[in-house]
């Protein structure tokens, strides 16, 4: 699955586009240096019934913003992105590529 493809199922298990959803984990504190990933994790599983894969992927962005490794950008595999830019402002949004 590539890294867009988790955030658009975020998107459809929460009702909240990413760009949403992290404004709601800003305002709960988890953008603190302290916070850990198992505690985003258990929020979005408390929440959201997401699994770790999609929230290790959202704690990602939380983390490390929109931008992410090249090394499936462009690729055939499973895993392809078509950016190193993630979109975060939901599906029905994102322009054609």
């Amino acid at each position: 699955m590539s890294f867009q493809a988790y955030l658009d199922t975020i998107e459809g298990k929460t009702g909240q586009t990413p760009r949403q959803l992290l404004e709601l984990a800003r305002g709960k504190g988890f953008d603190a240096p302290n916070i850990k990933a198992a505690e985003v994790v258990a929020w979005l599983k408390e929440d959201y019934g997401l699994g770790r894969g999609h929230a290790m992927a959202f704690w990602h962005v939380l983390r490390n913003g929109p931008t992410i490794s090249d090394k499936h950008v462009g690729s055939s595999g499973s895993h392809r992105d078509d950016s190193q830019t993630l979109w975060l402002d939901g599906k029905a949004t994102r322009p054609a590529n």
